[in-house]
């Protein structure tokens, strides 16, 4: 496993700490789960580099989770 630092604003921090809650998962697991929904969802989309890397990855579209009032 990987363990690295990650800055995020003071606002985004309580909006996923709040649905970890709600969720009952740590604010680890809700992370993971949402990356994961996030990269199921990206449909594949053909390399623009060589190599099969992309310069600008494709934004994470949708979270998994009804909308929140």
């Amino acid at each position: 496993m990987i363990k690295f630092t990650l800055r995020i604003p003071e606002d985004l921090h309580e909006r996923l700490a709040a649905q970890a809650t709600a969720d009952r998962r740590s604010l680890n697991s809700e992370l993971l789960h949402l990356l994961e929904v996030g990269l199921n969802t990206v449909s594949p989309e053909p390399p623009s580099r060589p190599g099969g890397d992309s310069a600008s990855p494709a934004p994470l579209r949708g979270n998994g989770h009804s909308p929140r009032p």
